[in-house]
């Protein structure tokens, strides 16, 4: 079977290896001449951005990067990167890498026009429609890692730096206009990057299926997504030149972030406030906090994950499943408790209030009340 396609769902895909090759197409179709290419830190360091840096050059794009891109990025990065996009009179983004890269590129180019704060566009309600549609500019997007699917959402996650809370800043045209999705560019991903990432993807489809929300479409996407979580990412981890598997994470993690129009739960609900405040990776914190989570939803969703547990090929119904999701983690070498990422106890007020209020809380199959999302929060430390 060919792992290599053209999708125009949910937005223009060139899935495939060595399709990088392909940036200078992918902007042109995306009517960006002078991009900025926005990434972080680390991987503006490796020979991987070389690369990609040299194909811009050669497709006449320039080379011009920013890369102060912070694990968690906050509106200080997104001034710093539309301070250098507006000086360099760039007219669209390339968003590339990870979680972070990919969120604050998008909030550059989506900023880019902008005259009010970003905290103005926060996804509550309509609060999308204050913003100026033609002050946004086009978005390529190149993930680096098989997880987030930032790629093709509509959405970003970026930290308040004041008040360590996580917002979602959500706009219909924050989608990228283009994504090229190279599994060849994944296969430098660390060991535990490919599981917290991977991991990542199965969180976003294990709470976009248990979400009691309609939306049949994700449903299946999410059901099928997390198939090919159970296949692929331990190979991946253990092998990480195997191209297969290191191509169906890299459709994993965007099928995930397709479901999870359907919502997320409690998962996500305290992984935010972890990481906002203790700066853990947002993947890993997701496999930690997950059987919890089972657990405290099992009343509502045995049902459900029995039917996800036969279609993926696990026998025992939600027991099976949870034992293999126990076994997945400790196989990919995943903390067993927050506590071994360095969480304290002494902030479980804040991080209750922080999970109640963050917009995921609302898709759990279980209403989280203080007392209950306290005592998750005890349990997974």
């Amino acid at each position: 079977m060919s792992l290599t396609a053209n999708w125009s769902y949910p937005t223009a895909i060139r899935f495939g290896a060595g399709r990088i090759r392909e940036l200078g197409a992918a902007c042109a179709a995306a009517g960006i001449r002078r991009p900025l290419l926005v990434t972080d830190r680390g991987l503006a360091a490796l020979p991987l951005t070389a690369r990609v840096l040299d194909v811009m050059e050669e497709a006449g794009l320039g080379r011009a990067v920013f890369a102060e891109v912070d694990p968690n990025p906050s509106e200080v990065n997104l001034e710093a990167g539309l301070k250098v996009y507006r000086a360099g009179g760039h007219d669209g983004v390339i968003a590339f890498g990870g979680g972070s890269g990919l969120d604050l590129g998008k909030m550059i180019a989506f900023m880019s026009g902008q005259t009010r704060p970003v905290w103005d566009f926060e996804d509550i309600g309509d609060w999308w429609t204050r913003a100026d549609p033609a002050g946004i500019a086009p978005i390529v997007a190149v993930p680096t890692t098989a997880g987030t699917g930032s790629e093709v959402g509509r959405a970003s996650v970026i930290t308040n730096s004041q008040s360590h809370v996580k917002k979602i800043i959500f706009h219909p045209r924050v989608l990228p206009s283009v994504v090229i999705a190279d599994p060849e560019l994944t296969v430098g991903m660390p060991p535990a990057i490919t599981a917290g990432t991977g991991m990542d993807a199965f969180a976003h489809c294990l709470e976009a299926y248990s979400s009691p929300f309609f939306h049949p479409m994700s449903q299946g996407i999410a059901l099928e997504g997390m198939r090919l979580v159970k296949d692929y990412l331990p190979r991946a981890y253990h092998d990480g030149t195997d191209i297969e598997a290191r191509a169906q994470m890299l459709a994993a993690g965007g099928m995930g972030a397709v479901a999870f129009q359907k919502g997320l739960g409690a998962i996500h609900a305290v992984s935010h406030p972890v990481g906002a405040l203790y700066n853990t990776h947002h993947g890993t914190t997701n496999a930690v906090v997950m059987p919890m989570v089972l657990e405290m939803n099992r009343a509502v969703i045995e049902e459900r994950i029995e039917r996800a547990a036969a279609y993926l090929g696990i026998k025992g119904g939600f027991d099976g499943f949870y034992r293999f999701v126990m076994d997945l983690r400790a196989e990919l070498k995943i903390p067993a408790r927050l506590g071994e990422m360095g969480v304290g106890r002494d902030r479980i007020d804040q991080m209750t209030t922080m999970a109640l209020d963050d917009p995921s809380a609302g898709g759990n199959p279980v209403a989280m009340t203080e007392d209950n999302t306290r005592a998750l929060i005890e349990a997974c430390i």
